[in-house]
């Protein structure tokens, strides 16, 4: 299958979850994923009329960018703080800001930039030791310190769910959408709770049925990914 094949049949599959429970597709916003995929792929995409790309590395956004069409550009990898110079003049949105010290510094880098920059908290909903991301209880803690941010704005969460049988899964996008919703309750300076980010090419529908509004979609878009 070629990209645009794979991308009508994604485009599908969002469309049928998302009337599936109820829910209009146009809000839910597809991130393809570019992660290893080369330059030419990327431009093939944003022809076909994908409007936004996320990238897990900041070098890899540092190396591509001016050589790729214009679109905008989601970090969802990890992210340092020594590398936050990388997308700080490049991105339209950070998925996975997951400390104070991360927050503090992308402000800092936002104003040195005399640009504003909207970012996602990364919850680590099921504890898994491997992912990163805070605890759910720690999510109040960063989002008053959200309030001395000047150039920076929380515009919602984002989550990663473990390798494990779908009910799993699904069980945790849905205690991940009772902490958005609970959190939506809450009166927070400098935060609006708008965006969901959580679902990947394994488990996208099943996110969308817990009220995701960002889903992360690489391989079944793209193809299998080459790492040599």
């Amino acid at each position: 299958m070629c990209i645009e094949s794979r991308l009508n049949d994604v485009k599908a599959r969002i469309r049928a979850a998302a009337k599936e429970c109820g829910r209009v597709p146009e809000d839910i916003k597809l991130i393809a994923v570019t992660k290893t995929y080369p330059i030419e792929a990327m431009n093939e995409a944003i022809r076909l009329g994908v409007t936004d790309i996320g990238e897990n590395k900041p070098q890899e956004i540092r190396d591509k960018f001016d050589n790729v069409s214009p679109v905008n550009w989601h970090l969802i990898g990890h992210l340092q703080t020594n590398k936050v110079k990388y997308i700080i003049d490049r991105c339209t949105l950070v998925h996975s800001v997951d400390s104070i010290k991360l927050m503090a510094e992308i402000d800092r880098q936002a104003q040195n930039h005399n640009r504003d920059i909207d970012i996602l908290i990364q919850v680590n909903i099921s504890g898994e030791e491997s992912k990163s991301g805070i605890a759910p209880d720690e999510l109040p803690l960063l989002l008053e310190y959200a309030k001395n941010l000047t150039n920076t704005h929380v515009k919602g969460l984002m989550t990663i769910a473990p390798k494990c049988d779908i009910d799993e899964v699904s069980r945790h996008f849905s205690n991940m959408k009772e902490l958005f919703d609970q959190t939506a309750k809450q009166s927070y300076k400098n935060v609006t709770m708008t965006e969901l980010s959580m679902g990947m090419s394994g488990d996208f529908e099943t996110a969308i049925k817990h009220g995701a509004t960002m889903v992360r979609i690489g391989s079944l878009i793209f193809g299998p990914r080459n790492y040599n």
